[in-house]
């Protein structure tokens, strides 16, 4: 792995101030792993409170607007994401491009954004069950990493510091139970690599390409140790310590 592995617990759309504790508990075991960097995104209005009550691990949004600022009702800056605490956010997750529409355009200029105003990145990519079944699957996540991932003079230092990642999600798998194949995801981490390396250079092997998909304890060996799987993006099983902890354990090739 070009840098140590990465696993992100997005909480989505849950969690409340009294999931402080569940937060600190994550901290906890984050700091028995020093080999592995854990993350958190739970919703915007926690971010603030779990900077400050953690103290091993990053924190994170989970979207952020391409503005600095303006008339952008309930959206949230990047440089607010940074007031706030964070220090990443994850961009064009399969739920923000089907819900909200979110094109490969915009996802890029939220992620140029991000970094500028000093966070870390972690660009979504995944294909849909028809387009997997339809034999197209490396073609549209080469083409997302293509047009999503941020580019630019001002990105060299950002990728060249382990600040951009990837996260390839195929849609089908998340929240549903299903996990891809082993060997099909080693593939399609080979080929979002060698996007990365024609978009980047060389300084792209230290782009982390994380999965994510209904990542759990029962799968997290076997998905951390594949080839070309640099962490997890964990969704349900980030929302409690006990759940989370044996991902982190297998990230770090430990007992839980």
């Amino acid at each position: 792995m070009p840098n140590r592995p990465y696993v992100v617990g997005n909480w989505k759309m849950n969690g409340s101030r009294a999931m402080l504790a569940e937060a600190r508990a994550i901290d906890r075991a984050a700091g028995r792993y020093p080999d592995v960097q854990v993350a958190l995104a739970p919703p915007f209005t926690m971010i603030g409170a779990i900077r400050e009550a953690v103290s091993a691990m990053g924190v994170g949004g989970q979207d952020c607007h391409f503005q600095a600022k303006g008339a952008h009702t309930g959206d949230v800056s990047a440089s607010m994401l940074v007031d706030s605490g964070a220090d990443f956010v994850i961009l064009g997750h399969s739920e923000r491009r089907k819900d909200h529409g979110e094109s490969d355009q915009l996802v890029r200029a939220k992620a140029e954004a991000a970094v500028a105003a000093g966070l870390g990145v972690i660009v979504c990519v995944g294909e849909t069950l028809e387009e997997r079944d339809a034999g197209g699957a490396e073609s549209v996540v080469s083409g997302q990493v293509d047009g999503s991932l941020p580019q630019g003079e001002n990105i060299g230092d950002a990728v060249a510091g382990g600040r951009v990642s990837v996260a390839y999600e195929p849609v089908w798998a998340i929240g549903t139970g299903r996990v891809a194949d082993v060997p099909d995801v080693v593939a399609m981490h080979a080929a979002i690599r060698a996007r990365i390396i024609a978009l980047y250079g060389e300084n792209g092997q230290k782009v982390r390409i994380l999965y994510g998909g209904s990542v759990n304890a029962g799968n997290a060996a076997d998905l951390l140790s594949a080839a070309g799987v640099d962490g997890a993006l964990v969704g349900g099983a980030s929302l409690t310590a006990d759940a989370f902890l044996p991902i982190i354990a297998a990230a770090g090739n430990g007992e839980a």
